[in-house]
């Protein structure tokens, strides 16, 4: 049996070899920041883009669509009722598009999803939201029966049809600079590769070193 005097001696030893492996270990408590950690939880609003035009006008885009689909949801009769319907679908459509978009810019979290070409997600929204507007709200002002909420959802429809026509335009201003951007830098490329290669031939030592 162990003395009182061995048993000390063998805790002592094994407390030390344990700080010394703890020591070694590579798996130490991390001191990582939080702020630092990606996720859900580093979502900054950008307040540039909001207050630019883009988001100057997509603000008033969404704001416009709602404002539309409450007047055509306050219509409790309609004879026919076609028309109603469409307007109703273009705006719903466009304040939840637009709407998303709208998130996705001001947030940053476009930027996470590189595969999109989002200038042109935006120039497709832009541009199919003006020509719907435009064909629900002649629709509607042809079928109505001249009431408040009626005139209301169609004087509406057409100034968000002027909303989104104009954005439209900035879009397409937008999309041709990132095209052009890109053909640059892949032109760029091409040119470098093509310098870099000329060198190599050139210069048959870096062949030999290479082989």
């Amino acid at each position: 049996m162990r003395n009182g005097d061995d048993l000390e001696g063998f805790d002592g030893e094994a407390s030390s070899a344990s700080m010394i492996s703890a020591a070694s270990s590579p798996y130490q408590p991390t001191t990582e920041p939080v702020s630092q950690r990606r996720g859900l939880g580093g979502l900054r609003c950008d307040l540039d883009y909001l207050r630019g035009t883009l988001g100057r006008l997509k603000l008033a885009e969404v704001l416009l669509a709602l404002t539309a689909f409450i007047c055509i949801e306050t219509i409790m009769e309609c004879s026919p009722c076609e028309g109603l319907y469409f307007f109703e679908f273009v705006s719903c459509s466009a304040l939840v598009v637009t709407g998303a978009l709208l998130l996705l810019f001001s947030l940053n979290l476009h930027t996470r999803i590189p595969q999109i070409n989002w200038n042109l997600t935006d120039l497709v929204n832009t541009g199919l939201s003006t020509f719907f507007f435009f064909i629900a709200s002649v629709v509607l002002a042809a079928l109505n029966h001249k009431t408040g909420a009626e005139i209301a959802a169609v004087v509406f429809g057409f100034v968000a049809m002027a909303v989104y026509a104009a954005n439209t335009f900035v879009a397409v201003g937008q999309w041709r600079l990132s095209s052009r951007q890109q053909s640059s830098r892949q032109s760029s490329d091409y040119i470098r590769a093509r310098t870099e290669s000329r060198e190599v031939v050139h210069h048959p030592d870096i062949q030999r070193l290479d082989a």
